[in-house]
């Protein structure tokens, strides 16, 4: 995924929730990579922004991905 330009599908509180979210995208043949706040992955915490995880995609697969997890 280096030469593809990548967009913030969404953001969301601790990587459990990231991990399920990217598990069902790539279901679809959807590319995901996980961007961690660094602090709360060390230190797990997630609150007040720490524990952050960014969700990015493809920009050509955005509006797929923002259906499939609309339904």
């Amino acid at each position: 995924m280096n030469d593809v330009k990548l967009k913030e599908l969404m953001a969301v509180e601790g990587s459990m929730e990231a991990e399920i979210i990217k598990s069902k995208l790539e279901s679809f043949d959807i590319p995901v990579l996980l961007q961690y706040e660094a602090a709360g992955r060390i230190f797990g915490i997630t609150m007040d922004g720490l524990g952050k995880v960014r969700i990015l995609v493809p920009q050509d697969l955005l509006e797929e991905a923002q259906k499939i997890l609309a339904e």
